[in-house]
């Protein structure tokens, strides 16, 4: 059938044709092989012009379509959907990018721009007059969803699956859920506190049927795809049995020889190995921490729950998708970064948070009485050297509420506010404002020049060249030095290699897309939300999870999937097997099959993505691209070439 080809090339609102001369190109392809009609528009993306090409499409038979404008990345799936409701099959459609391609990266060189885009819509035009309808794979998918992380994001996410109907398989390695929040009190802008923010979603849970816990697991093993995961999760036991004798348990912990750091704490006090952290955790019951646990027996002697018999255990599930809410880890100062770890009165906002919490009439911390508090902001965010080059966007509101929270709890109490500048971005300004009307004094230096940390005759000083006061020199000596730490990744994140989860620069998750697509991933039926991609407060990553629920039980709702088309393709007959293209491919799409007189590469439809990787390496050429096949890509180059 010869191509009937209608090219709508986009001004962007000036974002391209500031700088691409977008009638030539107009003229420049109108007269082409195939073209039924060139147009130009102000926004390609707009109501009204999608609603012109469906009147295009469906008046004049188009069968092939061009959209000269932005990245596919923000709009290739709108303009398939605008030939769809035209009842054009959506792969007739190409995008050709001259925004980001052309219009930005020649914004110095305006005939040079222009000159780019014409090449590229030509392309788009070659390509197009070779597209051939496709139709997605359908496969079946499970209806349940696994959930990794039981903090306040995996929560609620695993609470909305549930009302949605969807089987929910909740995964948290500690044996408590909770994550973060149930080491805080009170929380900001809410008066709430962690504890009564955990219990209220663990009570969720536990209420829903089709909710299952496990905690103290871990995911050890994922095979399969989207609509098919099949997971491996190791579940280890607490060692203490379901019917505790809660009389005889403190007896135990107390009977217990082995004292280590409590991380409940941020290390600054110590626990036993059989411990529990009640009220803040659920399930509130003890465990054995079995890594320090010497098994000497005395806690055995006393407690009759002690049951040393129980065994790990490996359970296998099947779900159609995986929603990942790891959380995050707060950062930790170097040695001797300002202090930390130098001076025993420099401790991270974490652990000034459970001092807190410690504390009652008096703020006590090493046996003294503190009165004077100097917080050092952006330790561990925005480094001119180092790897944080983000701001962690919480930490700031975090520091402040602690220090009206400090203010309202103990007396005499004077906080000093080291920063680089204040950002209680939205509601939490109020924070901010309530903090210097209760005499919180702030100064400001630039990311070059710091505070500095010095003793000087057992007192200790925090210095600054603080520019709200023209760079005067400013000392302050403080009783503790609180050091604002930001968010990083977890340090243990080995569950994410084996989803082949992609990471940002940031080395947190990474979404395809920040705006239109916030909570997918490269990974079909694989979702992130909360603050394992990026530093979020509560209720950012409470709405993160919503949506990352919400898309995850679109992939599981119908039973049924369909998969994108654009995959790669095995020439049976030219295949040798030598096994190159397993080794390329990133998402283990191929294995090799036994033909009818040989060995010969096969491609898993439900996990390709088309990327390509396998084609070059193959010394027969036995391997194509649907979509991107050898004559495609060699017309688009012809066109490029000119």
């Amino acid at each position: 059938m010869d191509k009937k080809i209608g090219v709508y090339i986009c001004h962007c609102g000036g974002n391209i044709s500031d700088y691409v001369d977008v009638e030539k190109v107009k003229q420049s392809v109108e007269n082409d092989e195939g073209i039924f009609l060139v147009k130009t528009t102000m926004f390609a993306c707009g109501d009204a012009n999608q609603k012109e090409m469906v009147d295009d499409i469906t008046k004049n038979g188009l069968n092939g379509v061009v959209v000269a404008s932005c990245s596919p990345k923000l709009h290739l799936i709108t303009f398939r959907a605008v030939t769809e409701r035209a009842n054009l099959n959506k792969y007739n459609y190409v995008h050709a990018n001259i925004r980001e391609q052309a219009s930005w990266a020649h914004s110095d060189d305006k005939s040079g721009a222009t000159e780019t885009a014409i090449r590229l819509v030509k392309a788009a035009i070659a390509k197009v007059r070779l597209a051939q309808p496709l139709f997605p794979f359908v496969i079946k998918s499970k209806k349940a969803v696994a959930v990794i992380g039981g903090g306040v994001a995996g929560l609620r996410a695993a609470i909305e699956l549930s009302d949605m109907g969807c089987p929910v398989t909740l995964i948290e390695r500690e044996h408590f859920i909770g994550g973060r929040v149930s080491q805080w009190n009170l929380l900001f802008t809410t008066s709430e506190t962690g504890k009564e923010l955990v219990t209220k979603l663990y009570n969720e849970v536990i209420d829903r049927e089709n909710i299952t816990l496990h905690t103290g697991s871990e995911v050890i093993s994922s095979t399969g795809n989207i609509g098919a995961f099949k997971l491996k999760i190791k579940k280890i036991p607490r060692y203490i049995k379901q019917e505790c004798h809660k009389g005889k348990l403190q007896e135990a912990i107390d009977a217990c020889p082995v004292t280590v750091d409590d991380s409940f704490n941020f290390n600054i006090t110590g626990r036993k190995a059989i411990y529990h952290n009640f009220p803040s955790e659920y399930p509130q019951e003890p465990v054995i921490d079995i890594k320090n646990c010497t098994r000497c027996g005395e806690c055995e002697k006393i407690c009759p729950s002690v049951d040393f018999s129980q065994k790990e255990e490996i359970i296998e599930i099947e779900v159609g998708s995986v929603l990942m809410a790891t959380g995050f880890d707060s950062y930790t100062p170097s040695d001797g970064e300002f202090g930390y770890d130098q001076f025993e009165n420099v401790v991270t906002l974490p652990q000034f948070k459970r001092i807190i919490e410690l504390n009652d009439k008096k703020l006590i911390f090493k046996g003294k009485e503190i009165k004077n508090i100097a917080y050092i902001y952006c330790v561990g965010s925005r480094q001119i050297e180092g790897e944080n080059k983000y701001c962690s966007r919480y930490c700031c509101t975090s520091a402040i509420f602690a220090a009206i929270h400090t203010k309202n709890k103990f007396e005499n109490i004077n906080n000093y506010h080291f920063t680089r500048g204040i950002r209680t971005y939205g509601k939490q300004e109020v924070l901010y404002a309530e903090s210097l009307k209760k005499g919180d004094i702030y100064l400001q230096s630039y990311e070059d020049d710091p505070p500095v940390v010095t003793t000087v005759n057992d007192k200790t000083l925090v210095s600054i060249n603080d520019i709200l006061t023209s760079k005067s020199k400013m000392s302050v000596e403080a009783d503790l030095v609180v050091l604002v730490t930001g968010m990083v990744p977890r340090a243990d994140n080995s569950v994410a290699a084996l989803f082949k989860l992609p990471k940002g620069r940031d080395k947190f998750f990474n979404e395809i897309h920040m705006k239109l697509r916030p909570v997918e991933t490269v990974i079909d039926g694989v979702t992130i939300c909360g603050a394992c991609q990026g530093p979020k407060n509560i209720m950012e990553s409470v709405n993160s999870a919503l949506s990352a629920a919400a898309k995850s039980f679109s992939y599981v709702s119908k039973g049924v999937l369909e998969l994108e088309p654009i995959i790669a393709k095995i020439d049976k007959d030219d295949c040798t097997w030598c096994g190159q293209c397993a080794e390329a491919c990133p998402f283990d799409a191929i294995k090799m099959v036994k033909d009818e007189k040989k060995d010969i590469a096969a491609i898993n439809n439900s996990v390709c993505k088309g990327c390509g990787m396998c084609l070059p390496v193959c010394p027969t050429d036995a391997i194509d691209l649907i979509a991107y096949s050898n004559r495609e890509i060699e017309s688009m180059i012809d066109a490029l070439a000119g």
